[in-house]
């Protein structure tokens, strides 16, 4: 199942009572509260259980018991095109949201169909581009244990989003329905676009392509220091009678580290076990990305509600950014459907 499809797909194969045996997915929570997953002491053994690294252990806890178990995580870094960059005489990747507007009407008014920066709100990850965006103006999804997401800041950023689409005009047509993989990224590998967030397997399609030279560096901010998305996707065993053993044979050969490590590295992403951060700790290529794991931030995955408020996110948020939108309306909507989710 493709990325923008698969969370309605599980919703609906789990409402007719055919959960898959194993999932892998970027949240876990509702199903560990409504006790449909394995806990980690009944399908994995010690050894695997232990070489996961710490944070993203955490990560995939429900109560204090690991239920969604790490396979791979990344952390969102800011791309651009220094061919573009240079053509439209800019020095260095912006800092502030002001010096970004400016780099991205520079490269807008170059022509020939260049893009200032490449916005993807459509289904496939809108909570993941918002997520930076939001962070860099300190808003955040939740303030405590209440959802905050029709926040001020947040209001603003969504704002500030639309106005990149409406006003200035210096994104793609229709960033509201763009999708990251075969969206963004795909004008950004065709040379057409200045600036977009992007994470290590990008580079590794760029470095292959040989087409588009490019740099990285750290997320435009509006307050405070420059923050990031850590990103990590589990592996989940449903609970059916009679494949308790098979899911637990399957797990622990996965989860070996000559499969795993051989695995993220050929797809570019970055290790969630001991072993594989021992292996690829030296790969030159990796090192942007190693180094901003420790100031990456995660969305809520460990809140049961976070499962739905995300495809709600997906399906809707791109809403605000189309010409006559109301960024403050869809927030609201948003902040109404996660607090009776969650009841708070």
């Amino acid at each position: 199942m493709d990325w923008n499809t698969i969370d309605q797909q599980v919703s609906t194969m789990i409402q007719n009572n055919q959960p898959p045996d194993v999932l892998n997915l970027n949240a876990f929570a509702s199903y560990a509260k409504d006790n449909l997953l394995y806990a980690a002491e009944d399908v994995l053994s010690p050894k695997t259980k232990d070489d996961f690294l710490e944070a993203f252990a955490r990560g995939g806890e429900y109560r204090g018991k690991l239920h969604g178990f790490p396979i791979l995580s990344s952390a969102r870094a800011f791309f651009y095109n220094t061919d573009l960059f240079a053509r439209a005489r800019i020095t260095a990747p912006p800092k502030t949201w002001d010096d970004f507007v400016r780099d991205a009407q520079k490269i807008t008014k170059l022509g020939g169909g260049a893009i200032g920066y490449a916005l993807p709100l459509g289904p496939e990850e809108a909570q993941a581009e918002w997520s930076i965006w939001m962070w860099n103006n300190g808003g955040d999804w939740k303030s405590g244990d209440r959802w905050a997401i029709n926040s001020d800041k947040n209001v603003q950023t969504l704002g500030f989003l639309a106005d990149l689409a409406n006003k200035h005009k210096v994104t793609q047509v229709n960033p509201g329905k763009t999708n990251r993989t075969d969206g963004a990224f795909q004008l950004f590998k065709d040379g057409k676009v200045g600036m977009v967030i992007g994470f290590s397997p990008l580079a590794k399609q760029l470095d292959a392509e040989g087409k588009v030279k490019y740099a990285v560096g750290a997320m435009p901010a509006n307050a405070g220091a420059a923050v990031t998305l850590g990103v990590e996707d589990y592996l989940m065993a449903f609970k059916k009678k009679g494949n308790q053993e098979a899911v637990k044979k399957f797990l622990d050969l996965y989860y070996q580290p000559e499969n795993i490590t051989r695995w993220i590295t050929a797809e570019g992403f970055l290790p969630v076990t001991k072993s594989g951060l021992t292996q690829m700790s030296s790969d030159a290529k990796l090192k942007p990305y190693l180094d901003l794991l420790p100031n990456a931030r995660l969305a809520p995955t460990t809140d049961p509600a976070w499962d739905k408020v995300k495809l709600d996110v997906q399906q809707s948020l791109g809403l605000a950014v189309q010409p006559g939108g109301n960024p403050k309306a869809v927030l609201d909507k948003l902040q109404q459907n996660a607090t009776a989710e969650s009841g708070r």
